[in-house]
């Protein structure tokens, strides 16, 4: 299969806005419980034709967390209930490698992927959070390479359980009494380092096969997971260069599994402030701005990058005896890199943070924004993005209305859904059952 010739986009959601204080503009909505919101949400980005709508999740947060973080409802459940609010659209929850059991996972997933008739999507995470890891019974994190290992493990007995039933297992013949047929039944019997599951699933296959598979980290242990499992992978990219360097690494190491390097795509964040001239998006960003306090963004920065630095100087540079942590390595990076290349303040670094947490901030008209997104795709520095709004529902309103106008102008992103399922919406191929291959 060619290179995809249109962009193709997701919207990531925080309900109080990606921008840390976009949740306190006069005009914005947010809440963690408001289901018509999400509702909103959801069928504008249908309307505006996107590829999936995109939750995040964490399973845990203290007095220190974003207002997107503190309060919201489970991914999956609220998908669940935004399925049949929806026909289109793909649906991606986020949900740990680190606190499920591959079992209870595969039925929740594989359940959402019948209910929404294959629009389902799971982003592989093993969650950094300390708060997260209080909550099940850790005392501490557990170690970066230990959460990798048990995530690699954890994707191959969920999809040996999806692969549970073969086509055509479950006949519901009410003349001769065969409700399934059990020659295309196959138990996974897995034994391995951390787990033991039997199977079978109790749920026919997904209609996708696999439930899209997201990975998200741009760590050497999370890009080997993406290589191996993902359809997509999603990371944070603020520079064309290291974004191309990046995509080539990627598409290398899926080659190297022996995947085609067509079917996993490529799709960073990117922040969009949209105004219908330079200035009015540079002012619509000030307005953002002057709604973090310092006090505020130093806790955010200090999550990202795995150091508590709210007792540094604020108006001088990091100290370059920071190095990695066992939290999100490629982010603490990420975040280093962009500090050192720009010579930011702490001060500096942290108010950055708090508008696009080190994914690419683009503030500009229509035009402009589809010109750097034009850019990046043709560039081979991305097959799409994922849309990160400041708040909701202006700073979504204004990508549908005016960048997506201008994209389709240049015949870059689809003007209808070309499926039904979220793989064919994507392009990509539905995976063989491994055991009905032979």
């Amino acid at each position: 299969m060619p290179r995809n010739q249109k962009i193709k986009l997701g919207l990531f959601v925080l309900h109080a806005g990606y921008h840390q204080g976009g949740w306190r503009l006069p005009q914005a909505r947010s809440g963690g419980e408001d289901i018509s919101l999400m509702r909103d949400i959801a069928q504008s980005a249908e309307a505006g034709k996107f590829d999936f709508i995109f939750f995040p999740d964490v399973p845990g947060s203290d007095a220190t967390s974003t207002p997107s973080v503190v309060s919201r409802f489970e991914p999956l459940t609220l998908l669940s209930a935004l399925s049949g609010a929806t026909r289109h659209i793909g649906l991606a929850a986020t949900a740990s490698t680190t606190y499920h059991e591959p079992m209870n996972l595969a039925r929740m997933f594989a359940s959402l992927d019948h209910l929404s008739g294959g629009r389902a999507a799971w982003n592989v995470v093993t969650t950094l959070s300390k708060e997260a890891a209080g909550n099940f019974g850790e005392q501490a994190q557990v170690p970066h390479a230990q959460r990798y290992e048990r995530a690699t493990e954890f994707v191959q007995v969920v999809r040996g359980l999806w692969d549970s039933w073969e086509d055509g297992a479950f006949p519901r013949n009410k003349d001769s009494g065969v409700y399934f047929d059990a020659t295309k039944m196959h138990k996974l019997n897995h034994r391995g380092s951390h787990f033991s599951v039997r199977g079978p699933l109790n749920l026919n296959r997904p209609p996708q096969g696999y439930p899209v598979t997201i990975v998200a980290g741009a760590s050497g242990p999370g890009l080997d997971l993406a290589a191996r499992y993902a359809d997509i992978s999603f990371g944070a990219q603020y520079d064309l260069e290291t974004a191309r360097g990046h995509y080539a690494e990627v598409k290398s190491r899926v080659q190297a599994m022996g995947r085609n390097p067509d079917h996993v795509l490529v799709m960073p964040g990117v922040v969009p402030i949209v105004g219908a001239t330079a200035r009015e998006a540079r002012d619509k960003f000030d307005a953002l701005q002057r709604y973090v306090s310092i006090d505020e963004a130093i806790p955010l920065l200090s999550f990202f990058i795995g150091h508590d630095v709210s007792g540094l100087p604020l108006d001088e540079p990091l100290p370059a005896t920071l190095g990695e942590s066992e939290a999100m390595k490629s982010r603490t990076t990420l975040l280093l890199d962009l500090a050192h290349r720009q010579r930011m303040t702490l001060r500096e670094l942290a108010l950055s943070v708090a508008a696009a947490r080190g994914h690419l901030l683009l503030v500009g008209t229509p035009a402009s924004i589809a010109d750097t997104l034009q850019q990046w795709f043709e560039s081979k520095a991305a097959d799409g993005f994922n849309i990160l709004p400041p708040y909701f529902p202006g700073g979504l309103d204004d990508f549908i209305e005016g960048v997506l106008p201008e994209l389709r102008a240049r015949g870059l992103f689809r003007t209808k859904y070309e499926g039904t399922t979220l793989r064919e919406n994507l392009g990509l191929p539905v995976p063989a059952n491994q055991y009905a291959a032979g």
